[in-house]
């Protein structure tokens, strides 16, 4: 709940923490908080902020110039695909990952949520290690998996 008193018209805000990073990503202007508060980020938000950091890291996907246009990330309808699942073992056969063929279809945002959905909310200590399906066509992959799409 926020409210601001230099302003007698300016509503009352009722705001679940969950959801305040969201609105910080929709407005168009910063959001400053009044000294003294304390907004927690929720364990999903704390992961998917290190899912980001590791996708950084791993080696990105070019999409060929004879690419078609992108639609729209399936997850939110907003941001342009950017991320790509291509698997990096040097033997197909090892682990559990599995190649996806899918064309870049979600946003990294969303594709950190998703993944997280996906982990045991029990054991969040393993979800940096753990694996996930791709939301589309069900192959199995790991963070290291997921690539950033660069056009040629």
């Amino acid at each position: 709940s926020f409210s601001c008193p230099m302003y007698n018209n300016f509503p009352e805000l009722h705001l679940a923490a969950s959801d305040y990073g969201d609105l910080r990503a929709q407005l168009h202007v910063p959001v400053v908080n009044v000294r003294g508060i304390i907004v927690q980020q929720s364990l999903s938000d704390r992961f998917t902020q290190a899912f980001l950091k590791q996708v950084d890291q791993n080696q990105p996907y070019r999409l060929p110039r004879s690419a078609e246009e992108l639609d729209p990330c399936l997850g939110c309808a907003q941001q342009e695909p950017d991320v790509k699942l291509v698997k990096w073992c040097a033997n197909p056969e090892d682990g559990d990952c599995r190649g996806c063929r899918c064309r870049p279809q979600w946003c990294l945002t969303c594709m950190a949520k998703w993944y997280a959905s996906r982990q045991d909310p029990r054991q969040p200590e393993t979800w940096m290690s753990s694996k996930a399906h791709c939301p589309t066509c069900r192959s199995i992959f790991c963070m290291l998996d997921v690539c950033r799409v660069q056009r040629s």
